[in-house]
């Protein structure tokens, strides 16, 4: 099973080498640069699950492409590990409050960072550690491809299921229409953003059957997310 798509920005040969080879012995599909301004240009044509990112680069430096990671909506979720030799704690605090989700100061294990990775990974991707997704009293089988809430199985349409499979994938984080539509249809599809609406509302239409509790929120101006206080 494939553990997700990983953005390498590494300007070192030898260290970046090593580590697209111990990522991909366990699985994961690594694209590799160490340019910050590839970096931006690869996430933002495919969004990946996880990026590891070397403060130092050459052209704009690694906090700045975390900046600018941060605020493009299509990777403004995706997690980010940072790595550098800067040990300091004010440099450590700098790197998370820019918006990295960790950070891992040189040297490190390569087989330390992988758990690392997968770590943060099973946080905010719960589909990449298993076949179940849970998300209060609603789970999905992956493999089986069945859909239970409360214990009760509850049918879906394709296009519902995996919509519904996208919000299990990343609980809590709001997704524009836009967003969902390459997520979920495919970036070239000719489909109107007022379809995603249409597909929402027969998704609540099937979990919420006997009075349920909403689980998908409606974030006005932004778009929708799975969410437990839903309204």
């Amino acid at each position: 099973m494939m553990n997700g798509n990983l953005l390498l920005v590494e300007d070192d040969p030898a260290l970046a080498d090593l580590l697209k080879w111990h990522f991909e012995r366990e699985d994961f599909n690594v694209a590799h640069t160490g340019d910050g301004d590839e970096a931006l240009l690869l996430a933002a044509e495919t969004p990946p699950d996880i990026i590891l990112l070397d403060w130092m680069i050459e052209g704009i430096s690694g906090l700045e492409v975390c900046r600018r990671v941060r605020r493009a909506p299509e990777t403004a979720n995706v997690p980010i590990i940072m790595l550098t030799g800067r040990g300091e704690e004010a440099d450590r605090v700098r790197g998370l409050e820019t918006g990295a989700d960790d950070y891992v100061t040189k040297p490190f294990s390569p087989r330390e960072l992988v758990a690392r990775v997968r770590a943060v990974l099973r946080r905010v991707r719960p589909a990449l550690a298993g076949e179940l997704l849970k998300f209060a009293d609603l789970e999905m089988d992956i493999v089986s491809h069945k859909v239970k809430r409360a214990g009760k199985t509850i049918p879906l349409g394709p296009t519902e299921f995996r919509l519904l499979r996208h919000f299990l994938e990343h609980p809590g984080r709001v997704f524009s229409r836009a967003r969902l539509l390459d997520s979920v249809w495919g970036r070239d599809r000719d489909i109107e953003l007022r379809t995603v609406d249409v597909h929402i509302r027969r998704l609540r239409q099937a979990i919420n059957l006997g009075g349920k509790p909403e689980l998908i929120r409606t974030v006005r101006s932004a778009g929708y997310a799975l969410d437990d206080d839903g309204a």
